[in-house]
């Protein structure tokens, strides 16, 4: 396919910012002809793909619906109607189907979640606090001059700073930000593993379908999209789920289960995740960690699991490969593609060095988001039948030690990891699991394109 128009596409979408501070904004509309006024003079600062010649910008700025804030917006009923229909009924409706239940379930929710008063997304990501706040006062005097909107959230997020340097790792100590997909037409930097497997072993990027609208999928297909196709091209969809992480909690279960496993706490960690926690992947070096494969773009996501079909280094069960699992349910990795997302968020609240004093109340987690073409068949599948569910996984009703709605068993779940017959690799049996991660709330959003923001800040989306 010839070259993406990247100058259409939200740079969020396409690019990985990489910026250590953020602020997601939520916007509650009042008045659909002020808000079309108010979008229609941010448009001069919405990021788009286009390449940084001159390097960074100091912020970008990036804005995202929910189908009720385009229903207020007063969007033509045909064109609402021709969204696909889990969009259309948003994730609290959805829950069900999620696993969001118990203490995930929308009850427990933030407030403006649970109203459903989230109808605009609008993320700053910036290279320092001063150029954040630039860019949110920005915000908020196009809001004041033009109304239409009000902010009635906002979640502030940022890398992890530790040692007085900013690091990739998350609040359970997890070097994150591997592997997300690549996609066709795309520039960016490529690293062997992101695409899809190849009979030769060599990997090649995704159908552009798999993330934007308007473009042939892995089937061949165009992903459901709505109308007109303007409307629809080149944008995406986006999940938003804030995720709550009961730090002292995983801490304390890991400590425990840790002195009975033969490996010990770090080893028990890294069976865990699939990755030690400087990011080595367990497939590559199962016994210890390896920074010269953490670090090296060439090999850190470069690796199948087809040769593991017993997990004997990468557990079955691991959040890595239950997520991703490659090509370890056969056909070369064919099934695992029609399942790819790309993940965008940073973490929230204040880090906790290791032995220090903790509890589960303080607000710390990550602001988690996908993006996918179909809701359905990439962010739903995964979550319901990969993380909720493990039956492909040969785990029967065990859900994702990490992610897992553990809380809606009684007993909890369980985590197995197969081993060999060296004394210091045996099976093992993590029980008794619990929620080591809450859902605070979140929503499904539309993502469009510049195209289509213009014709929704000047009401001339015309679906016929």
């Amino acid at each position: 396919m010839s070259k993406l128009n990247e100058t259409d596409v939200q740079g969020f979408v396409i690019r990985g910012y990489n910026f250590p501070f953020a602020r997601y904004l939520f916007l509650e509309v009042t008045d659909h002809q002020k808000v079309r006024r108010f979008i229609d003079n941010l448009l001069p600062y919405i990021t788009t793909g286009e390449h940084w010649d001159d390097g960074k910008p100091q912020s970008t700025v990036n804005i995202a619906f929910t189908h009720k804030g385009l229903a207020l917006m007063q969007l033509p009923d045909a064109s609402l109607l021709s969204f696909p229909v889990e969009f259309l009924q948003g994730m609290k409706a959805r829950a069900d189907i999620l696993g969001d239940s118990g203490p995930n379930g929308p009850e427990n929710w933030d407030e403006i979640w649970r109203e459903e008063r989230v109808h605009i997304w609008l993320a700053v990501n910036a290279l320092s606090p001063a150029a954040l706040e630039d860019a949110c006062a920005t915000i908020q005097q196009l809001l004041n001059t033009h109304g239409g909107a009000g902010i009635v959230g906002q979640q502030d997020a940022a890398a992890l700073q530790i040692d007085g340097k900013f690091c990739t790792k998350e609040h359970f100590g997890y070097t994150d930000g591997f592997g997300n997909p690549d996609y066709l037409g795309l520039e960016r930097h490529s690293q062997p593993g992101q695409g899809k497997l190849n009979k030769d072993g060599s990997w090649s990027p995704l159908a552009t379908g798999e993330l934007l609208l308007g473009y042939a999928d892995e089937a061949g297909e165009l992903p459901v999209a709505p109308l007109p196709h303007l409307l629809a091209n080149n944008g995406t969809f986006m999940v938003y789920r804030k995720l709550h992480q009961n730090v002292a909690t995983f801490r304390n279960y890991l400590e425990e289960k840790g002195k009975a496993y033969p490996g010990g706490k770090e080893k028990l960690a890294s069976k865990f995740v699939g990755r030690w926690r400087d990011g080595t992947p367990t497939e590559l070096s199962p016994d210890k960690e390896d920074s010269s494969i953490a670090t090296d773009p060439s090999r850190n996501v470069n690796f199948t699991f087809g040769k593991d079909s017993d997990g004997t280094k990468c557990p079955i069960g691991a959040h890595l490969r239950r997520v991703n699992p490659r090509d370890a349910f056969g056909f070369n990795g064919r099934l695992t593609n029609r399942r790819r997302v790309t993940r965008r968020g940073l973490p929230y609240g204040p880090y906790a060095p290791e032995g220090q004093p903790i509890t589960d109340n303080i607000e710390r987690g990550v602001a988690f988001m996908a993006l996918n073409a179909s809701l359905s068949r990439q962010f739903e599948f995964v979550q319901q039948q990969w993380i909720e569910y493990g039956n492909d996984s040969h785990q029967g009703n065990d859900k994702d030690l990490i992610l897992g709605n553990h809380g809606s068993h009684a007993n909890g779940s369980k985590f197995v990891i197969q081993g060999t017959d060296d004394p210091k690799n045996p099976p093992f049996v993590c029980g008794g699991l619990t929620n080591f991660v809450e859902l605070r709330g979140g929503d499904y959003f539309f993502i469009p394109s510049m195209t289509a923001l213009k014709m929704l800040s000047t009401g001339t989306v015309d679906p016929r």
